[in-house]
């Protein structure tokens, strides 16, 4: 490496205990296409001599090859790590550096312009405490411009510099930056940023990044290296509520009980009482155990270990406080959503929500509006498709310790998982818990379903028949529901056509509306199962997730698929409605089978071929099954 501190070669501890002491910035470089980020960040490298000399040879000889700055080396290429991004002169993924000054260590992430990329934008700027907005400054704020400090608002970035980067291009006219300056002042008026500071620059050249430039003597303020040594991000964090959320409870020896984690916010000393969510158990801090050893004092961001002078029960999951000002908890939320995925968002359906330490099942209830960033206005919505931003209400599966994301950026954020792909496809940020989460609570009943169900003399279970339209499912839905009276069972049966003209009379046929029409009828099954019934449903119901999510509100053994397993060519000959001639004519849109797609099942309980067998055979069937597997048999009260 070029650079080289003097202790290094006197006094390597004392250089040491020097760099430990050294505060920390993390910030990123954003903005539209072509501003000139990644050359940003290698003239900061290179400038501060921070490049090590056979890297710079590399770079070197790689400018020749993939550079787009002729004779001139290309700094874009020491972040520009992927091949296709070399070829291509943009930036792809997130690329991390990290470098020291004499006053401060920093990590930079290097984010893409492009409107494609913008989720990996908002990934580098949810652990940021500065954003560098590029602008050039012969076109000036641009659409993604606006994003994407939009985005960085809403991820809690307080502080902004406004590089309007390429002003030698343009003479380093003081009109031009001016204009830019009061244009983008006035579009982020109504943002949260506490501090915009506006740097006329060339990153190429390197005026004003690392020290002031002779060709802006009209710029009173710092060069952006000056700004970014002195900018202060910590008191706000260091002043916030103690959280440790707990990642793991160290247990290395009968003698040692230890609750380990990275401090989201505040301090901690030994001494302190602190309680834990969500239990609300309360003891005191009798050591602070870190890797260098045992501590009187932690802060944010040091990951410790915590051992407690009382033997309380916590758990992965936890999060442990300060008693003064313990996180809430609740189960239901509103909260941001920036949708990450390709697949649209649908709201019924169930993901996962990870926070930093926990995991539960989810359901977006209902995308309240999708945020125009242009104007930031409120945009009526169904879905939300990739790099879209909406404002949607949660209802998790169990209840979560939390923060506001406004008070806590760790203990306030949350991704959202795919629970087929297990792809994360949403990150979102928690304004703040529904009173209805924290207000309405499961009533106890003295009867019980087992009850219920012994006086009907059966076990109860939902059998969800799926298949294609015209498949036969109705039919034998309803063949079974005679044969079940006959026996002197108790049943009822929910129809997809039946239910529409009623609790689904609001839904059409769109994908999304789709996934709540399923979504409304999991719920309902699951009350007359829990009602002691053996309950039929009988709907298309095309998509897996859907069914899966049906399946779970259930207890094991209480839900049985039946897959009415029809060709389409068969279903679509029989036609008793007429509906799919009318698809063909292009009378219906999102007809399942011809303009929308069907899923089948993978692992059906029973599988019917209406083909080989008829409605009468079929039905007789699943009564065997239910026979057979005891539902037909009273159970113990």
């Amino acid at each position: 490496m070029a650079h080289l501190d003097d202790l290094i070669a006197t006094d390597i501890h004392a250089y040491l205990r020097a760099q430990e002491k050294k505060s920390f910035l993390r910030f990123i470089t954003c903005g539209s296409v072509d501003d000139g980020k990644s050359t940003l960040i290698g003239r900061l490298l290179y400038d501060s001599k921070l490049i090590y000399e056979d890297q710079l040879a590399s770079i070197e000889k790689d400018s020749k090859k993939s550079g787009t700055q002729g004779d001139k080396i290309d700094l874009a290429l020491l972040v520009d790590g992927l091949a296709a991004e070399r070829e291509q002169g943009i930036t792809i993924d997130v690329a991390y550096r990290f470098f020291s000054t004499d006053k401060r260590k920093f990590i930079v992430a290097d984010t893409p312009g492009h409107v494609q990329y913008t989720r990996n934008m908002a990934t580098g700027a949810s652990t940021a405490d500065v954003a560098i907005l590029l602008i050039d400054a012969r076109y000036g704020v641009q659409e993604q411009t606006r994003r994407h400090a939009f985005i960085a608002s809403l991820l809690g970035i307080k502080h902004v510099v406004v590089a309007v980067n390429k002003m030698d291009l343009l003479g380093f006219d003081q009109a031009t930056f001016n204009d830019i300056e009061v244009d983008f002042r006035e579009f982020a008026a109504s943002l949260n940023f506490e501090d915009i500071r506006c740097i006329p620059m060339s990153a190429l050249d390197g005026d004003n990044v690392i020290r002031k430039s002779d060709r802006s003597g009209w710029y009173q303020g710092p060069s952006l290296l000056e700004y970014l040594e002195t900018v202060d991000v910590d008191s706000a964090t260091l002043d916030a509520p103690f959280r440790l959320p707990v990642q793991w409870v160290n247990r290395p020896n009968l003698d040692f009980r230890g609750f380990s984690g990275t401090i989201a916010s505040g301090t901690i000393e030994t001494g302190d009482e602190v309680i834990v969510i969500p239990s609300g158990k309360r003891s005191k801090v009798k050591e602070i155990v870190t890797f260098d050893g045992h501590r009187e004092i932690a802060r944010e961001d040091m990951a410790v270990t915590l051992t407690l002078t009382d033997e309380i029960d916590i758990s992965r999951g936890d999060i442990i406080c300060k008693t003064d000002a313990p996180a809430e908890q609740a189960d239901q939320f509103q909260a941001h959503l920036i949708w990450m995925s390709e697949q649209r968002l649908f709201p019924g359906r169930q993901y996962l929500l990870k926070t930093a330490n926990k995991t539960v099942p989810v359901t977006v209830n209902r995308l309240k509006h999708r945020i125009d960033i242009n104007d930031f206005s409120e945009v009526a919505a169904k879905t939300l498709d990739l790099n879209e931003i909406g404002v949607a209400t949660l209802s998790l599966g169990a209840p979560i310790a939390f923060d506001p994301y406004g008070d806590n950026r760790q203990t306030g954020a949350f991704i959202l998982i795919d629970r087929q792909t297990n792809a994360t496809v949403g990150a979102g940020m928690l304004d703040y818990a529904l009173r209805r989460a924290k207000n309405v609570v499961w009533q106890d009943l003295d009867v019980s379903k087992t009850a219920r169900a012994a006086q009907k003399n059966q076990r109860p279970v939902l059998l969800w028949f799926t298949g294609l339209s015209g498949s036969g499912k109705s039919t034998i839905a309803n063949l079974v529901d005679k044969r079940l009276l006959d026996l002197g069972r108790h049943t009822y049966t929910l129809d997809g056509d039946n239910v529409r003209h009623g609790l689904n009379q609001d839904l059409n046929f769109s994908k999304a509306d789709r996934v709540e029409n399923i979504r409304r009828i999991g719920e309902v099954a699951k009350l007359m199962v829990d009602a002691g019934l053996i309950t039929m449903a009988s709907f298309i119901s095309p998509y897996r997730a859907e069914r899966d999510m049906a399946r779970r509100l259930l207890e094991e053994g209480e839900f049985v698929e039946i897959f009415v397993n029809t060709p389409l060519e068969v279903a679509e000959a029989r036609d008793v409605k007429g509906l799919y001639a009318r698809a063909r004519a292009g009378e219906i849109k999102n007809f399942t089978g011809i303009d929308s797609e069907y899923q089948a099942p993978k692992n059906p309980e029973i599988t019917v071929n209406t083909v080989e067998m008829s409605a009468e055979d079929a039905a007789e069937m699943i009564v065997a099954h239910l026979t057979e597997n005891g539902y037909l048999e009273g159970q113990d009260g």
